[in-house]
């Protein structure tokens, strides 16, 4: 029993409010599937436009950090937890779709072959570390027919997705083959950021 006026100790929490660095609300729901609710939502502004020669793996590592550290700044007794998807056909980034054009360009690229997807996960500490993963899985679509084609482009689903799609609705179907983690592609690599947090201690067992 608790004395009066003083806090059980099961209600204290000494752990700092975690910072979602993003406004994905995939994000938002892929954490709570892991029972992790960010005290708050930070969605940082960065250029995102891809360096010279630089490669899908490496650019999906660096804008995750950049948008951490973005949002540290802003947030210094945080913990931020940032994160950013890409979507490669070899050396080859493919966009975050904003146009129909930019999607049907991404749709007939991936129709009928393997691409591969990185998520860059940032864990930015109230001391100023910054832990990183890059996760990769790979995917094969189906070859796409024309009247598939249309109609997923009249869904707008595609919009603002990286690669053009978003593997969660209905271009699940076109997915004949997937290796590495879904929540990976979905947009946050659930596996490696629980054990992040679980290693500073933030996520309990």
């Amino acid at each position: 029993m608790s004395v009066a006026g003083l806090a059980a100790p099961e209600l204290l929490d000494a752990r700092p409010p975690l910072v979602l660095a993003s406004g994905s609300p995939r994000r938002l729901d892929l954490l709570r599937r892991i029972g992790v609710v960010p005290a708050r939502v930070c969605p940082p502004d960065i250029d995102e436009t891809p360096l010279k020669q630089e490669l899908p793996r490496q650019l999906a590592g660096r804008l995750s950090q950049a948008k951490a550290r973005a949002v540290m700044a802003a947030e210094p007794s945080g913990l931020v937890l940032a994160a950013d998807t890409v979507v490669g056909v070899g050396r080859r980034i493919l966009p975050k779709a904003e146009t129909i054009e930019q999607a049907r360009d991404c749709l007939a690229l991936l129709s009928g072959r393997r691409h591969r997807v990185y998520t860059g996960v940032a864990l930015g500490l109230p001391d100023g570390r910054l832990l990183t993963r890059v996760v990769e899985s790979v995917v094969s679509f189906q070859r796409l027919t024309e009247a598939q084609t249309k109609a997923y482009l009249a869904s707008g689903e595609w919009q603002g997705k990286a690669g053009g799609y978003t593997i969660q609705e209905s271009a699940e179907a076109f997915v004949r083959f997937l290796s590495g983690s879904h929540s990976n592609v979905v947009g946050l690599p659930l596996h490696e950021t629980a054990q992040l947090l679980r290693g500073i201690g933030w996520l309990r067992p």
